[in-house]
């Protein structure tokens, strides 16, 4: 086996973390595949002879590609979506098949991250971002993490500790019972499609926030409030003549069709047993780059 065929077969055992850390890092399948493949260009131009832990250096290089990418984002836009209240940009969902709970499923739900988690990602700054994800989603060192930012340990260390902040105090903890939370849901879709406004109310928490993301035509809402969230849910069921339970980032969720063309994708964060949160995508333009089927 020659150097190139040696090496393309270890980039491949690789693979599917580096998809997992640039989609952390940029919430785009299309923009993570696209980083992965640049960590490999760069990893075939490079002569690795003297690397002792080539995922851990193929782990950095994918995180350097991703900063490049979110500083150029940010560089980009003048308000950051996320952080603005008519505004929001959701990140690509991940959608699996039927929210059957069984074993084979395990791997993928303790691997996954939620989309409300992905939305806070999105609030941080690029290099607390990619502290954060590095080290506490993939226990890289901050001596390693500290180069790809130019910085010294210490200092990165407490970007991780600022972003770590953040993100627990806007996301607090959620149940984990998958049976449960797929009990949830099928209650809210039952209720949606039948109308019952009533039983809306008691399986959304009186404070839920529904964030929708409807692309560049379509603006986007964010909607507080049982009654507000119950009244739209209802409308919308209306108009989905085919709405299957799903997994959502390794999580209940809803996808809805009308003529066999996905209307959306809905994420939940459900607490206590109750709907604290709704990420919906409604963008048409990349709910057909998911190739979802009717």
């Amino acid at each position: 086996m020659n150097g190139e065929m040696f090496l393309a077969e270890r980039f491949e055992a690789e693979r599917p973390q580096l998809r997992s850390v640039a989609y952390r890092m940029l919430g785009s399948v299309v923009e993570a595949e696209d980083a992965v493949q640049e960590a490999w260009l760069k990893l075939s131009r490079s002569d690795v002879s003297d690397v002792k832990n080539l995922g851990a250096w193929l782990t950095t290089v994918v995180g350097r590609v991703c900063l490049d990418q979110l500083r150029s984002r940010a560089s980009r836009r003048e308000d950051p979506l996320p952080e603005h209240e008519g505004l929001v940009r959701l990140p690509d969902p991940v959608v699996g098949g039927p929210a059957s709970i069984d074993p084979e499923r395990e791997v993928l739900i303790a691997d996954s991250v939620g989309i409300a988690l992905m939305v806070i990602l999105e609030t941080l700054s690029p290099a607390e971002r990619l502290a954060f994800v590095l080290h506490d989603m993939f226990d890289v060192p901050f001596d390693e993490i500290a180069p790809v930012l130019g910085r010294t340990s210490a200092s990165t260390r407490q970007l991780a500790s600022r972003a770590r902040r953040r993100v627990q105090g806007a996301t607090p903890a959620a149940d984990t019972d998958l049976a449960r939370k797929k009990q949830v849901v099928e209650a809210f879709l039952t209720a949606a499609r039948g109308g019952d406004f009533d039983a809306l109310l008691t399986v959304l928490d009186p404070e839920v926030v529904a964030r929708s993301d409807g692309g560049t035509l379509v603006p986007s809402v964010l909607r507080r409030g049982a009654a507000d969230v119950a009244s739209q849910a209802i409308t919308f069921a209306r108009f989905a003549a085919d709405a299957r339970l799903v997994l959502v980032n390794g999580s209940p969720g809803v996808v809805s069709f009308a003529e066999g063309r996905p209307l959306s994708v809905m994420s939940f964060t459900i607490r206590d047993g109750r709907i604290t949160g709704l990420d919906i995508l409604t963008d048409p333009a990349r709910l057909a780059a998911l190739g979802l089927a009717g």
